[in-house]
């Protein structure tokens, strides 16, 4: 009986989750949680191909101002969004911007404003499956100086404001209470979302680079609630988060 190795199980060969082999993917992929939003990256491209959709997984390529791009979603939280880490590395892809949503936990974030990570709060568990606590989930910097730029000229072309600060990377979306939220506040917490630090974890622990753009959703301390009619605001700010990337990418060959 042979123990299974999960580091080198399915290396070289069609991925089992995400459902794409070696050669169906470029260099770099924008990350949308919602397999829904994989459609709005494809709205930027040329050439736009379906190559996969399974589970939460769905993957479009296509190209951007002469770079191949990739758009894969993650589905919700931390660990499905590893696992669609570390099966596109397998895969070729050595890039990961994340475009998600995210609530603000800080005044005067209006939804649709532009939200970058310079860090995550690690308040998920499976990253502490890879690393203790005491290791800081960071994003690249290069990676992160370009797309804060990008996102700040975008948003201001567009009358919005793109902000930059720490996130959180919540599991429990439901037992976020309103102690916990005041207490992110007072931690000065930009804002919470529930991928960025499995992305950041991963992405450096396998020697790749990683970043994240989310579009305001809401503002929890302002009480301005998905729940209050705000979708066209957040549409609005996934578009020029999603522009924000794919001139990164541009920007720097990704």
């Amino acid at each position: 009986m042979a123990t299974v190795d999960k580091s080198t199980a399915g290396v070289n060969t069609r991925q089992y989750h995400v459902a794409l082999a070696p050669g169906e993917v470029s260099s770099v992929a924008l990350l949308p949680g919602d397999p829904f939003r994989v459609p709005l990256v494809a709205e930027f491209l040329t050439d736009v191909k379906e190559v996969a959709h399974n589970r939460e997984h769905r993957t479009m390529t296509g190209w951007y101002k002469g770079r191949h791009i990739t758009a894969t979603s993650t589905g919700m939280g931390c660990p499905s969004t590893a696992i669609a880490v570390e099966e596109l590395a397998r895969v070729g892809v050595t890039s990961f911007i994340r475009v998600g949503s995210s609530a603000a936990v800080q005044p005067g974030i209006v939804p649709g404003d532009l939200l970058v990570s310079e860090g995550s709060f690690r308040n998920d568990g499976t990253t502490d499956a890879y690393l203790p606590k005491g290791f800081p989930a960071v994003p690249d910097l290069e990676l992160t100086t370009a797309l804060a730029r990008h996102s700040e000229r975008i948003a201001t072309d567009a009358g919005t404001t793109s902000h930059r600060g720490i996130s959180v990377s919540d599991d429990a979306f439901y037992a976020e209470t309103p102690e916990w939220i005041e207490q992110l506040n007072r931690m000065g917490i930009l804002n919470v979302e529930m991928e960025a630090s499995a992305l950041f974890i991963v992405a450096r622990l396998r020697g790749l680079r990683a970043a994240m753009v989310c579009a305001c959703s809401s503002n929890l301390i302002d009480g301005a609630s998905l729940y209050s009619g705000v979708k066209p605001a957040l549409s609005d700010g996934w578009m020029r988060s999603i522009e924000a990337a794919l001139e990164t990418a541009v920007e720097l060959e990704l």
